[in-house]
């Protein structure tokens, strides 16, 4: 049977016809091809879902011991889902964050007509459908910052929700054979985190919503452009195939300024994901007793997928995920073994002192910019 939990509920129920991408039928395609979760009886499956609510509201106090971050309590949601509360709240925030983007090129190109948008929506649905598929079954946790809801009950505003997926967090356990109380609070302790990221500094979701403004408007329209690039990314698949791990899809459709606009998003999510690893490990000895144990194996299984899995993970861009969390830790540790934790935190202070690339890659860079 499945996991009981919460099935979040649409952000927005405007109508959304004329869409270039038909989410509904999106959402039907990925229920229908996402594989079923672990069998695990009802009362086991309550109980679950309770204690992975029990365990990000203890997370949040850990965290913000840990970090010295302060974020007002209740301001972001704790949703315990099932496969497809996660697809259905992912197609909703694609939905939002795409629509800049569909309006940019129905000005461009006008209304196209009804028959054309039909069908095109429906390609474009199962597509991502496929997509979000695929993924339901990979994500343990996710901080959605752009979440525009209701705060959870007694919260002052909203600050984003945070999604546990209680089916992928107990197939997980029972694969790694590791303490599934101690993994479920290492898993909230990783994804608390990100929610006091986002709720002691309140600049940072729209930082990240102004840079993902400027990608979409620095997308190429133009006909003769964007076949110009998809030559180009015919070679890069090509790549792929053979292996390079310096490319993925995301980079196929790229201008020179979407270029830069994702460097810089690059390294901000480095340094979220970073910071979050660097957290869930640093509070898990004094909580997590079989931290040690837990991380080990989850750092094997990261690497241990098969040569099907590792192209869809290429082809997708999760191996520069991957990189993220890597090299962002590498830098946090570095900052924090030269100026402390409480210097770290002055990356919090202002959008400057976010690091660039080349501050991820050398964290003495950093420290040398914002501590002079």
């Amino acid at each position: 049977m499945a996991l009981e939990a919460n099935d979040p509920s649409r952000d927005d129920a405007a109508d959304d016809h004329g869409d270039m991408v038909d989410w509904d039928l999106a959402i039907t395609t990925a229920k229908r091809l996402m594989k079923p979760g672990p069998d695990i009886g009802r009362d086991e499956a309550r109980g679950v879902v309770e204690e992975l609510r029990i365990a990000a509201a203890r997370s949040e106090g850990h965290v913000r011991e840990h970090t010295g971050l302060r974020a007002e309590s209740a301001t972001a949601p704790v949703l315990v889902v099932d496969r497809a509360g996660w697809v259905q709240a992912n197609a909703d925030g694609f939905r939002q964050v795409l629509r800049p983007l569909i309006a940019k090129m129905k000005d461009k190109r006008g209304e196209p007509g009804g028959l054309t948008t039909a069908i095109g929506s429906r390609v474009t649905g199962l597509e991502a459908g496929g997509l979000l598929a695929f993924l339901s079954n990979k994500v343990l946790g996710q901080f959605d910052p752009f979440y525009t809801g209701p705060a959870a009950p007694g919260g002052a505003g909203h600050g984003g929700r945070l999604l546990l997926v209680a089916p992928n967090v107990v197939h997980v356990e029972r694969e790694l054979e590791v303490d599934p109380h101690d993994f479920r609070l290492w898993v909230c302790l990783h994804e608390e985190t990100h929610r006091v990221q986002f709720t002691a500094v309140p600049w940072l979701r729209r930082h990240l919503l102004d840079e993902i403004a400027g990608l979409l408007e620095s997308t190429e329209l133009d006909p003769g452009k964007l076949a110009a690039m998809m030559r180009d990314g015919i070679d890069k698949v090509g790549r792929l195939v053979r292996g390079d791990t310096e490319v993925s899809l995301l980079d196929i459709m790229q201008t020179p300024e979407q270029r830069a606009v994702l460097e810089r998003v690059t390294a901000v999510m480095s340094l979220l994901e970073g910071h979050a690893e660097v957290v869930m490990d640093g509070v898990g000895p004094d909580v997590v007793p079989s931290v040690v144990t837990i991380r080990e194996r989850f750092t094997a299984r990261r690497a241990g997928a098969g040569p099907v899995d590792q192209m869809i993970r290429r082809l997708l861009g999760f191996d520069a995920k991957l990189r993220q969390y890597r090299d962002g830790a590498e830098f946090v540790r570095g900052v924090i073994d030269k100026v402390g934790m409480e210097g770290l935190n002055a990356v919090w202070a202002d959008p400057d002192n976010l690091p660039d690339r080349a501050d991820i890659a050398d964290s003495n860079r950093w420290v040398s910019r914002v501590h002079g």
